[in-house]
C-alpha cells in the first residue's frame, strides 16, 4: 500500500512502524487497567496501590508514547514522497485536533486523577473510568480518521 501511495522509502516505513508501535504502547493500558481495576474491586483488593502503579506508568511510558505517536505521524507527513500527504489535508488536520485532545485528556485529566486515586482520593478514583472512556472514544475517532482519511 505504501508503494502505491508513493511512500516506499525506508525512513517513511520506519516511522510508520514506530507510529503504530507507539500507538499500541500509548493506548493499551487504557484498555487493560479498567479490567484490572474491576478484578481488584471484585476481589476486594485496595485500588490505591494499583492506581499508584498506573499513574507512574502513565507518566513514564504511556504518555510519552502518545507524544511520540504524533511526532512519528508528523515525520511521516514530512517524508511522504511527492505530495501524497500534506498538512493542509482534512484528515491530517483532524488527526492533529484529536491528538491534541488526547494529550489534554491524558495529561490534564487522566494522569492527575490516577495519581490522586493512587494517593487515596476517592473522588478522583471515581473519575478515572470516565476519563479512560473519553480516551477510548478519542482513540476510536482517531482510528477512523487514520483509516478512512476524510478529504483525501
Amino acid at each position: 500500500m505504501l508503494a502505491a501511495l508513493g511512500n516506499d522509502t525506508f525512513v517513511h516505513r520506519l516511522f510508520f512502524l514506530l507510529h503504530i508501535l507507539s500507538a499500541i504502547v500509548a493506548f493499551a493500558p487504557t484498555f487493560v487497567w479498567p479490567s484490572v481495576r474491576a478484578a481488584a474491586r471484585k476481589g476486594s483488593l485496595a485500588l490505591g496501590p494499583l492506581d499508584a502503579i498506573a499513574a507512574k506508568q502513565l507518566n513514564a511510558v504511556h504518555g510519552p508514547a502518545l507524544l511520540f505517536t504524533g511526532g512519528a505521524g508528523i515525520v511521516m507527513v514530512l517524508t511522504s514522497a511527492g505530495e501524497t500527504f500534506e498538512f493542509s489535508q482534512l484528515w491530517i488536520s483532524l488527526a492533529f485536533v484529536l491528538w491534541f485532545a488526547l494529550l489534554g485528556v491524558v495529561y490534564g485529566l487522566l494522569a492527575p486523577a490516577t495519581k490522586k486515586a493512587g494517593e487515596g482520593d476517592e473522588a478522583a478514583a471515581a473519575k478515572v473510568p470516565m476519563f479512560t472512556g473519553i480516551v477510548h472514544l478519542l482513540a476510536a475517532a482517531t482510528l477512523v480518521v487514520m483509516i478512512w482519511k476524510p478529504g483525501l
